[in-house]
């Protein structure tokens, strides 16, 4: 079975769509290709304006099957310069201004010659013929297929209204819903402006040398391992590693910071960013494809298809209300006149009244629009948001658990103090702890080998056999033939017969007390050196999290493996309310779950990697320097592309709004068909009242959703 799976994504071919007006037209279009012979599956994304076909299907079939909305696809990676029409330009909306027109002359002729002129009635129906015979054929078809969505309701309702002889109420209600749709479209195109805008940030060419000969080569043909150079002013077009040169590189498009970085050589840089002032040769790593950009356009566009919990609400609420209304309108218009002799005009008027407000072109749009411009908004400012389900929780957050190294803190240690227990070289002991630590991947490993190599010790030299790592409390191996030890104290008290001495615990205490922290260098029978750390806590942290209290956030957690006195000085020094030191990655994992049965949101702050499980137990996994790291883009629910916290109170606010805003939009979608729905028992209820109802409540949620473009960090 998931063999036949791996096939099948395997065959999946993705194309652009271009023509999109509506989401029940991106639906039709997906149904439409799923019949086409030889396609296996068929999935839509309207908010990016794509869609994956699993199995054989021509770019031709895909067309036809469009052909209702005059859709034209292109394969996903094919770069095309899209000529851009002005709105007012577009065949469809010079249609509804000639239309107008008419409708105008259409009046001015019945105020001279009569309403029911044939002149009037000529024009009026010209002028429903001219905008919404695009409409009409949608509509009949989907009638005769059963298929009840807004373009049936639409034309059922205007044929009504000509056939009991409101033809200029009729014509002006197809002019209204062309103008919404119009509308709609270009304002779901304004919202996908945030993913086009990232689409253009890298050159699509660069400056490559091959053994000695300089050329301009596209993208899509640079190999990895070219070299480009990038002059002063540029950007770059691939990512890569600096191999000569220094510069300052601006990496706003990727991590929304913008403060410039000092880049030299060995230092990592990104396509789409820009070089300040040096001359750069930087070596490429990765195709076009895999580069960080494309990697972030790719989530954007796959997150934005992800449908939200409200959305999947409204799309199942449509389905059962767009039938009801159809049996509703259906029933006002027959029962009265049958039942109690009542007016047929009158009653089928207001059954058509009932057609058009009906129509739940609102209420299908209020989510998808507020989704797609949050996430767009988001991946502009260094915020990847990887699905509209995780823009809504973390709107809902309750509770904060950040881990400490790295994320809290720099994650770059220094070695701070060496204290000599046994009367042994200090030299040879910072060798014999470096040699260790090579083996290991923690942390604090580092910061002991830069601490040997700046004092010039040779630890490479030393023979290391029978490596162990000791989770969570440190390694363990033979050097020189001599077994050694080191890690946390704790540790000692295990190895150690005796346990670790009152008057050095009391010296360790002292050093984590200034924030350090203890790593102990020991054989199998006596503790040799202390070694005090120190990792410097990011400027930004304290600033973040005051910010989240700010919001409403009631609790903040940091926790660490670190010992109990070092994360107490950073935990209170940072302003967070529980500290949880001396955990193993599984405690972490524990200590998630009993928060979210506390607290029931909860968000896990890490760098993609260690945490991993963590993150993966919270209610939103969050990690941080996801521009450096492939693992951090793949399992977090929402990635910092900067290497510290500065983003994650706008991510918070920008959560919020569009939690706040999804809400106002199907509320009111829904207040304003009520309202409507009610004008129908006096009989107040006009035609034109409620088209303006409908094309005003969708404008209205349209709008507000574009509101969140605003949002700043």
């Amino acid at each position: 079975m998931a063999n036949d799976k791996d096939m099948e994504k395997q065959d999946e071919k993705v194309y652009r769509v271009q023509g999109f007006t509506c989401t029940s037209c991106a639906s039709q279009f997906e149904q439409n290709v799923k019949k086409i012979s030889g396609v296996l599956d068929a999935k839509v994304n309207f908010g990016a304006s794509k869609v994956s076909v699993s199995g054989e299907a021509t770019i031709e079939e895909l067309e036809k099957a469009g052909s209702f909305e005059n859709l034209k696809l292109r394969p996903e990676n094919e770069q095309v310069q899209e000529e851009k029409t002005p709105f007012w330009k577009e065949k469809e909306n010079i249609r509804v201004m000639i239309s107008t027109v008419l409708i105008i002359v259409a009046w001015l002729l019945g105020k001279q010659f009569g309403e029911e002129s044939t002149q009037s009635i000529l024009l009026y129906g010209a002028s429903m013929l001219l905008a919404g015979y695009t409409l009409f054929i949608k509509g009949l078809k989907n009638l005769f297929q059963f298929q009840f969505d807004m373009n049936v309701l639409m034309t059922v309702a205007v044929i009504g209204a000509a056939a009991i002889g409101e033809w200029g109420e009729g014509a002006v209600v197809v002019i209204l819903f062309a103008v919404s749709e119009a509308l709609e479209s270009y304002s779901m195109d304004k919202a996908r402006q945030s993913i086009r805008s990232l689409m253009d940030i890298a050159p699509k060419e660069a400056l490559i040398r091959r053994g000695n000969e300089e050329m301009m080569v596209a993208v899509e043909d640079i190999q990895v391992d070219d070299i480009m150079i990038v002059k002063p002013g540029q950007k770059l077009a691939m990512d890569g590693v600096v191999v000569k040169g220094e510069s300052t590189i601006n990496q706003a498009t990727i991590t929304g910071e913008s403060v410039p970085i000092t880049k030299s050589i060995d230092d990592e840089v990104f396509a789409g960013t820009l070089n300040d002032e040096g001359l750069l040769e930087v070596k490429v790593t990765k195709r076009v494809e895999d580069t960080t950009i494309a990697k972030i356009i790719h989530l954007v566009e796959e997150a934005q298809a992800e449908r939200a919990p409200s959305q999947a609400f409204v799309d199942k609420f449509a389905k059962i209300y767009t039938p009801a209304i159809i049996l509703f309108a259906l029933g006002l218009a027959v029962v009265p006149p049958l039942l109690l002799g009542a007016d047929w005009s009158e009653w089928i008027y207001r059954g058509l009244a009932v057609l058009v407000v009906g129509c739940p072109c609102a209420l299908v749009v209020s989510t998808p629009v507020s989704i797609v411009t949050a996430i767009g908004n988001a991946a502009k400012n260094g915020v990847l948001i990887k699905g509209g389900i995780h823009l809504e929780e973390a709107g809902a957050l309750t509770a904060f658990a950040f881990d400490k190294t790295g994320t809290l803190t720099k994650g770059v240690p220094e070695v701070t103090d060496i204290v000599q227990v046994a009367q042994k070289d200090e030299k040879e002991m910072l060798g014999i702890a470096a040699a260790l630590e090579k083996g290991s991947g923690h942390p604090l490993a580092s910061a002991i080998m830069r601490k040997a190599d700046n004092d010039k010790v040779d630890f490479d030299a030393l023979t290391i056999e029978n490596f162990s790592s000791i989770t969570g409390k440190g390694v363990k191996a033979s050097v020189n033939g001599t077994f050694y030890y080191i890690g946390s104290p704790r540790l000692f008290e295990e190895v150690l017969d005796s346990g670790v001495s009152s008057e050095l615990k009391n010296q360790i205490k002292d050093l984590q007390k200034q924030g350090k922290t203890v790593m102990v260098l020991g054989a199998e029978n006596e503790i040799l050196t202390l070694i005090a750390v120190a990792d410097e806590v990011r400027e930004t942290s304290k600033e973040a999290i005051q910010k989240l209290y700010n919001m409403g956030i009631k609790k903040t957690v940091m926790l660490t493996g670190d010992n109990e006195a070092t994360a107490q000085a950073i935990g209170k020094k940072l302003g967070v309310n529980e500290i949880k030191a001396e955990l193993m990655p599984q405690e972490k994992l524990e200590y998630i779950k009993k928060l979210r049965s506390e607290e029931e949101n909860v968000a896990m702050i890490g760098d993609g990697v260690n945490d991993a499980p963590a993150l993966a137990a919270s209610t939103v996994g969050i990690a941080m320097g996801g521009a450096g790291t492939d693992t951090a883009l793949e399992t977090a629910d929402i990635v910092l592309m900067a290497d510290d916290l500065e983003k994650l109170p706008f991510t918070i606010k920008l959560s919020k709004k569009a939690l706040q805003i999804i809400k106002q939009n199907i509320s009111f979608a829904l207040g304003i068909k009520l309202l409507a729905l009610i004008l129908v028992i006096p009989g107040w209820l006009t035609l034109w009242m409620a088209i303006f109802a409908d094309m005003g409540a969708t404008l209205l949620v349209t709008l507000n959703g574009l509101r969140l473009l605003r949002v700043k960090g």
